[in-house]
């Protein structure tokens, strides 16, 4: 792998491929299997060059994670993913002491000791027991460890105001302070992504930190194109069928319309069974793969005849 270089705008991302416009990102994540539009390529191209998080939001299934990942590929940067959570907090972000080890250490201290008729110094043993050694990063502190590599902060709407706040201040000094320690800075800053489902409204002050990108569902060529790259082997008509029809079932009132993995998922279970067209029988026998509500199956079903023939 080739030293990272870094890019020419202060505070930007270092990466071990540099691209110099957004169409030469877009052809990078084409590379990797992910299509995307101008708009998607210009924030995170800028996202990269002015070394700003990049605040993805849209409904579940319109490729938010799958970019960050992505991302991570063509740029040839490690990923590091924060899965948020309600409930989630700053230790489960940053980093734990781990406690089974210290505990061992401690024992083989007093055991050595013992055998020398030495007395423990608590000072200089509670001074050992937080050492490097016995700390493990969570994400974001690996993040600010691992530098240049992509953060990936996934599903931030389902944390809390506090956790929000956190999030802020890291993002802001790209370092956080562990007392026993000190402070830990990284020399890049890490490529952050966030996504958020809009489950919640996400806090101004973490926005405006950030450059904003809506994703769309994709039309029906880009997710044509999308299951054909995915899935080289797909014959195009049937690529197009499924594609049509997933589109047809986003227009239903479900309770989880489908996202692009399932339509992937669709397309993949489509070509197992041996399917050369979508018609009502193979539609039916691989609606699980696209639909994982009962409700939402039992309501495709009666539309089906009419989404196949549209």
């Amino acid at each position: 792998m080739a030293t990272p270089r870094a890019l020419g705008h202060a505070g930007a991302v270092s990466v071990t491929t540099e691209p110099t416009s957004p169409d030469d990102l877009a052809r990078a994540l084409d590379g990797t299997g992910y299509l995307a539009d101008e708009g998607l390529a210009s924030a995170a191209f800028l996202a990269l060059r002015m070394g700003r998080p990049l605040f993805c939001e849209g409904e579940p299934g319109t490729g938010k994670t799958a970019l960050a990942q992505a991302l991570s590929e063509s740029l040839g940067l490690p990923l590091v993913r924060l899965q948020c959570h309600e409930g989630i907090d700053a230790s489960q972000a940053l980093y734990d002491w781990d406690f089974p080890r210290q505990l061992l250490h401690l024992r083989a201290l007093e055991a050595s000791a013992s055998a020398s008729h030495t007395e423990l110094d608590v000072d200089a043993v509670e001074s050992s027991l937080y050492d490097r050694r016995f700390l493990l990063a969570r994400p974001v502190l690996q993040a600010l460890q691992d530098a240049p590599c992509v953060l990936l902060v996934d599903e931030v709407d389902r944390a809390d105001d506090e956790f929000e706040a956190f999030l802020l201040e890291v993002l802001a000094e790209n370092s956080v302070t562990i007392p026993e320690i000190g402070v830990v800075k990284a020399e890049t800053p890490p490529l952050v992504v966030l996504t958020s489902n809009r489950t919640r409204e996400v806090h101004d002050a973490l926005k405006r930190r950030c450059l904003y990108l809506w994703l769309e569902h994709p039309d029906l060529a880009r997710e044509t194109a999308i299951l054909r790259r995915r899935l080289p082997d797909l014959p195009e008509a049937l690529a197009e069928q499924v594609a049509q029809a997933v589109h047809g079932l986003r227009g239903l009132d479900l309770l989880k319309p489908p996202g692009v993995a399932e339509s992937i998922d669709w397309a993949q279970a489509l070509q197992l069974v041996g399917a050369r067209h979508l018609d009502l029988a193979s539609a039916t026998a691989t609606l699980g793969a696209v639909l994982k509500y009962r409700e939402d199956a039992d309501r495709a079903r009666d539309k089906l005849d009419a989404l196949l023939a549209s």
